[in-house]
């Protein structure tokens, strides 16, 4: 490769990205309640050629790599004009995020970039790093973007280089292009993982919160939040109440947070969040779901006890080590649903299953009881019944 001419060298990456965007994807494991597949549907190697590289000769002789894409993960998800889009946190070598769309024709494979990155207005004191958006198509007509705005914290000693504030950033589109930059979230404590639900409340938005101390731990933040706003337009949390809490000893000790929007279905709605405790390695990011009342959003009604899912073989690999993390999924007219969930900070998959199989999973999986006595005993229970058939 290192006698290759700049057009043989230009020509074999061009073959090789064609390659692995065109790359089939199939489902390599069921468990009953969802497939998953065999490969990534998206990682820093699908980014363009004519966003890593200067493709002009006169100015890049070696066609080397300007501007590094190193990985592409934690993707907003929605159904757009008959294609499957993720809004992914795509990170650069600079460890700078931003916001990309990707779609694909039919949501497991051939995702692609669009010709560019979402260029988002600033609002404030610009942001060192935004990442991690929930898309919610409204019932207003708007489709919102909530993500997460990192800027250093002017409190900090100094020589601290480290400490940092969250604040939940918001816009709005209708086209997924030009977005309009709302103020940030204002609320008495740092805000990350915030979702809006897509209906009305009470003739309020309504938010899915994650209040908390700082900007890494949770502190005294009890767990995901719900909160409505009069508006969008200057959104500021007044009240707040816990409605999925953290607990000792469970896969969300340390912290948990919502995933994607939840998706509305005859039973309740449907929830995916993440949970996590603390390890030996250190941090442990899970999938979990619950179901919540249609009647009233706030109101949990089911909730399996312990994980959804976690990373898996390659899974465990990346950046930041033992991590699955979600905050996009679509639910087709049909029923199918697809959970895009990204391992270790680095790439992102994909999952299926169907609103039926979920909502069974949720209303008829236990909740967690809490003691290793009630477990062995729902053990037992359920080998009782199985060596009597």
């Amino acid at each position: 490769m290192e006698n290759m001419s700049f057009e043989e060298r230009l020509a074999w990456l061009e073959a090789r990205h064609k390659e692995l965007v065109a790359k089939k994807n199939s489902p390599v494991y069921c468990n009953g309640v969802y497939e998953r597949y065999e490969n990534p549907v998206l990682t820093g190697d699908h980014a363009p050629l004519f966003w890593r590289y200067d493709l002009d000769k006169a100015t890049n002789p070696f066609l080397e790599e300007r501007f590094g894409i190193h990985a592409a993960f934690n993707a907003g998800a929605i159904k757009w004009n008959g294609k499957y889009i993720v809004c992914a946190r795509v990170e650069g070598a600079d460890r700078k995020s931003f916001f990309a769309i990707a779609e694909s024709p039919n949501g497991v494979d051939n995702f692609r970039f669009w010709d560019r990155p979402i260029t988002m207005p600033d609002y404030g004191e610009p942001a060192t790093n935004v990442y991690d958006m929930r898309l919610t198509a409204h019932e207003d007509g708007w489709i919102y973007g909530i993500f997460c705005v990192e800027r250093k914290d002017p409190d900090a000693p100094e020589g601290d280089l480290s400490s940092a504030v969250a604040a939940a950033g918001i816009a709005r589109t209708k086209d997924l292009v030009y977005w309009e930059r709302l103020p940030d979230l204002v609320s008495d404590s740092q805000q990350r993982n915030v979702v809006l639900h897509p209906e009305f409340v009470d003739g309020k938005y309504a938010l899915y919160t994650r209040p908390q101390d700082g900007f890494i731990d949770a502190g005294n933040g009890g767990g995901i939040g719900w909160a409505l706003v009069d508006s969008m337009e200057n959104a500021k949390v007044t009240s707040e109440k816990i409605i999925n809490f953290r607990r000792y000893h469970t896969i969300k000790e340390t912290k948990n947070g919502e995933g994607p929007a939840p998706i509305k279905t005859d039973r309740g709605w449907l929830h995916l969040a993440h949970g996590v405790r603390g390890c030996a390695s250190g941090l442990r990011y899970v999938l979990y779901m619950y179901m919540t009342s249609l009647e009233d959003p706030s109101k949990v009604i089911a909730e399996p006890a312990g994980f959804f899912m976690v990373p898996e073989g390659e899974e465990y690999v990346g950046d930041v080590m033992n991590v699955l993390f979600s905050n996009g999924w679509i639910c087709d007219e049909d029923g199918t649903v697809y959970i895009y969930y990204a391992s270790c900070d680095t790439r992102l998959h994909v999952a299926t299953s169907t609103v039926d199989r979920l909502v069974d999973y949720c209303m008829n999986t236990k909740p967690d009881l809490l003691t290793t006595t009630s477990s062995v005993r729902r053990l037992n229970a359920l080998i009782d019944k199985n060596l009597s058939l």
